[in-house]
């Protein structure tokens, strides 16, 4: 009967396998030529394009930053987690505090995607400075020195950004990312 091979053994063969693999075919052929791409994504050429792929990567970005701000701000706060003496208190301060930096990250990109379409970027322009606004707070949630106005206010802007993308053709849509993503 064979043994089964632990995890850990195929995740090494199956990273090196692709490491081989992208190194050979990132090689040029023999007369010197490269055969690969030199950037890693598609680059618009047109006008129409560069709007298409601001606004979904507004979208994209604004999804994960209320998502993130929905499930690990909002929610826990909604539930009490973040009462003193609460159960998990200080696991949902550092969780909020890591979410709330993610999605600062993630509006301040939203907000620069919306820049290459021009009704998106009238809609968001009023925005940035709350968006701004929110930069100390993740750090006072991981502390656990964030009052209820604190979290209103990551909800208020993650409220006003998907009005925004909404009145300019561009709905958001909340997409939680995982913890990992959180942490970077």
């Amino acid at each position: 009967m064979p043994r089964p091979v632990p995890f850990r053994r195929l995740l090494v063969a199956l990273l090196l396998s692709c490491t081989v693999l992208a190194g050979t075919t990132a090689c040029g052929g023999d007369d010197g030529t490269q055969t690969a791409s030199s950037s890693a994504s598609p680059s618009p050429t047109t006008s129409a394009q560069k709007q298409k792929w601001a606004k979904a990567r507004f979208v994209a970005n604004a999804g994960l930053a209320a998502g993130a701000t929905y499930q690990w701000i909002v929610k826990p706060y909604r539930a009490g987690k973040f009462k003193k003496g609460a159960d998990g208190r200080t696991f949902a301060m550092v969780k909020a505090g890591a979410a709330g930096a993610f999605a600062y990250n993630r509006l301040k990109a939203a907000a620069n995607n919306a820049k290459g379409d021009p009704l998106l970027s009238k809609a968001v322009a009023p925005l940035t400075a709350g968006i701004d606004s929110l930069k100390g707070l993740a750090t006072k949630m991981g502390k656990g020195d964030a009052g209820a106005g604190d979290f209103g206010a990551f909800e208020g802007v993650i409220n006003n950004i998907k009005d925004a993308g909404k009145s300019a053709g561009a709905e958001v849509k909340n997409k939680v990312p995982s913890t990992s993503e959180l942490g970077g």
